[in-house]
């Protein structure tokens, strides 16, 4: 039988930055970004914090009154990067299998190690001791016989402490959680579920699977598994690399953005960054994305594949900006993504066109590439489009700010 544990460190960007600087860690502590350039949100907060009712995605003004004399520190995200890899070393002491889930968090697949170490909570509870030990910081843990129970086990009890979810148990300590708890389980899903009566896991799992299937198509018929313990999952070790899927670029804007003239500079320069990242990884891609945020908060996103495969700032930002047009309503914007999927490596052979001599790509491709070149002998600000030269909307600064966002 499978043995999995998530660890996943507790309040991660607020617990690094006490621990950076002990004399705020008695205080009210939020990692918040910059409010002059609309990133004025906390995203993570201490304990202390918490208790005081502060909430990631609070503004600053929010968690102030919510928290009088919190305490507001940048976010160092190569820092925390440092303090990640060094988590997710330690966690391959104990096995070889260990898959992230994002800076603070990963799971590990104890299965063949148990002889080694012991049972799956003196395992996490080991864990747990050694990332406090040596990090500072304390972490949660479940321990279960699939993915998704582990991970949920570590949210069932914060901070610093393990759960452990066993084939007998499950039904007790799951199956009463709300549906949303459910790694998988977003706020549309959730509200689908609800209208069929499906508000806890146990629902979820006594479900037909047939009306889970018409409802959500093959995802539900996932969940519903999901919810019975019937899915196992599989870890991936940490050296074995994942194909990769896609690269995007999202950014949001210094200012609302309120015209169309307005959302496509900025698709320019994010197709510019993504154009950049497709030459360095020697693929193109046949298909485009376009994900727009509102100033209500609300998302919106179309995507659709392209007649062949492109790699050019260009191509990238004409499939963009096709896809804006179809999907903007005119309320004001706040942020955009730009992305491509569907990738294929430089050189891989593709159908011709038999009407074009010479493909309109490779000529964008080459100005590209005769661009880049400019720009790596005189500077960035040698070659730009003329839309940017009095524009208002980003700062390149903004794209070192957010490393750890991108894909």
């Amino acid at each position: 039988m499978s043995l999995f544990v998530h660890i996943d460190m507790n309040n991660f960007y607020a617990s690094v930055e006490c621990r950076v600087n002990p004399s705020i860690a008695d205080k009210p502590v939020a990692v918040a970004g910059s409010p002059e350039k609309r990133h004025g949100v906390v995203l993570a907060k201490n304990e202390i914090a918490k208790k005081l009712g502060v909430k990631t995605g609070d503004t600053v003004s929010e968690a102030s009154a919510k928290a009088p004399g919190i305490v507001f520190v940048p976010p160092r995200f190569d820092v925390y990067d440092k303090i990640s890899k060094r988590m997710f070393g330690i966690c391959n002491r104990y096995s070889y299998c260990v898959e992230p889930f994002g800076p603070d968090e990963c799971w590990l697949d104890c299965t063949e190690t148990v002889g080694l170490f012991g049972d799956g909570k003196k395992i996490a509870d080991a864990l747990r001791a050694d990332i406090k030990n040596e990090l500072g910081i304390t972490a949660s843990a479940g321990v279960s016989f699939t993915k998704l129970f582990a991970k949920l086990g570590s949210d069932m009890k914060k901070p610093d402490a393990t759960t452990v979810i066993t084939r007998e148990n499950f039904r007790e300590k799951v199956w009463p959680l709300a549906v949303g708890d459910l790694c998988g389980v977003g706020g549309r899903t959730e509200d689908k579920l609800h209208k069929l009566n499906i508000y806890t896991i146990g629902d979820l799992a006594r479900a037909d699977e047939r009306v889970l299937k018409r409802l959500l198509g093959k995802p539900g018929a996932d969940l519903g598994r999901v919810a019975r313990g019937e899915e196992e999952g599989e870890v991936r070790e940490a050296v074995r690399t994942r194909d990769m899927k896609s690269v995007s670029h999202g950014l949001t804007a210094l200012r609302d953005l309120t015209t169309r003239d307005d959302a496509v500079t900025l698709i320019n320069y994010l197709s510019e960054l993504v154009a950049v990242r497709l030459k360095k990884y020697r693929v193109r891609a046949r298909g485009a994305y376009l994900g727009v945020r509102y100033t209500d908060l609300t998302r919106e996103g179309k995507q659709l594949s392209l007649p062949r495969p492109v790699r050019s700032s260009s191509d990238v930002a004409d499939a963009a900006t096709r896809l804006f047009d179809e999907i903007w309503n005119g309320e004001p914007l706040r942020s955009i993504d730009v992305g491509m999927f569907a990738l294929t490596p430089d050189g891989a052979p593709e159908q011709l066109s038999m009407f074009d001599c010479e493909s309109g790509s490779d000529c964008r491709e080459r100005l590209d590439d005769a661009i880049a070149a400019i720009r790596i002998k005189y500077g960035k600000s040698a070659v730009i489009r003329a839309a940017q030269l009095d524009e208002d909307i980003y700062t390149d600064k903004d794209v070192g700010d957010f490393l750890p966002f991108k894909r």
